[in-house]
């Protein structure tokens, strides 16, 4: 993808929302954009990347191990949310294995890179770490929202789990 691409992808994109054109221009310049493959793994479960991705189309599942080669899909990420956001600032291990689904396409940023920008550009990385913030609490909002429901469910059919 080049450049401009990116940038109209990334300016479409919540992490963007309070970014100057200069700014999203910035950020496009660190990017790497791709699209993914239908079931393709963008992040795996144990592992370290310190990347932040965001979902610019398509959607991700986030999915949890349970041996023998199965998984389970806990959450459903779509476009316009940020995938990998707590690896990226915490440098901790992921707890969940990210695939795509269908052609999903994706703008991601190494820490390092993110990094360099702080001199040069010390509100655009103040804001892009609020946005993360403000997306991940949306996300949690969410989930916390079907678990609730899920929860509804199971203690209205009486089920057994």
């Amino acid at each position: 993808m080049g450049l401009e691409q990116d940038f109209d992808s990334l300016r479409r994109s919540s992490l963007t929302s309070s970014l100057s054109d200069e700014e999203v221009r910035a950020l496009a310049g660190i990017a790497c954009c791709q699209r993914l493959a239908d079931q393709e793994a963008l992040i795996h479960e144990g592992n370290v990347d310190n990347s932040l991705h965001v979902i610019t189309e398509g959607a991700i599942a986030v999915t949890r191990d349970l041996g023998k080669g199965d998984y389970t899909t806990i959450h459903v990420l779509r476009t316009g949310d940020l995938a990998g956001e707590m690896g990226f600032i915490s440098g901790q291990p992921h707890t969940a294995t990210l695939r795509s689904l269908g052609r999903t396409q994706v703008c991601s940023f190494q820490r390092d890179a993110f990094e360099q920008l702080l001199p040069d550009h010390p509100w655009l990385v103040y804001r892009v770490m609020q946005n993360i913030v403000e997306v991940g609490q949306d996300i949690l909002r969410r989930m916390n929202a079907q678990h609730v429901e899920l929860t509804k469910y199971v203690s209205r059919s009486h089920a057994l789990y």
